[in-house]
């Protein structure tokens, strides 16, 4: 498990997408087709990115939905992992030939 927790989608968004457009919140959630409260909830990390978003985002800025997709992915996949830590070090893999 890696130390530092992947950095949310909405993170890179605020942090850097919005600042650099130099856009509102408001003005990119009528760009993107979405709410402003939509909008807000992932830039404010309570919501993924979901697909249909990643859709959104990778047409707006060009850089395709793949990688929201899979931002959020290992951002999910760190945060479940950190819940699940301890029962997943306990569990031994089997090794039936018939489970490929």
């Amino acid at each position: 498990m890696r130390k530092r927790k992947p950095t949310h989608p909405g993170a890179i968004l605020r942090e850097d997408v919005l600042p650099h457009l130099g856009m509102s919140v408001s003005e990119f959630a009528r760009n993107l087709g979405v709410s402003r409260q939509t909008l807000h909830a992932v830039l404010s990390e309570r919501s993924a990115v979901s697909p249909e978003m990643a859709l959104r985002l990778g047409a707006l800025l060009g850089n395709g939905p793949q990688l929201w997709v899979d931002m959020q992915t290992k951002h999910d996949l760190w945060l479940a992992e950190e819940k699940l830590h301890k029962i997943l070090l306990g569990m031994h893999r089997i090794t039936s030939p018939a489970i490929a």
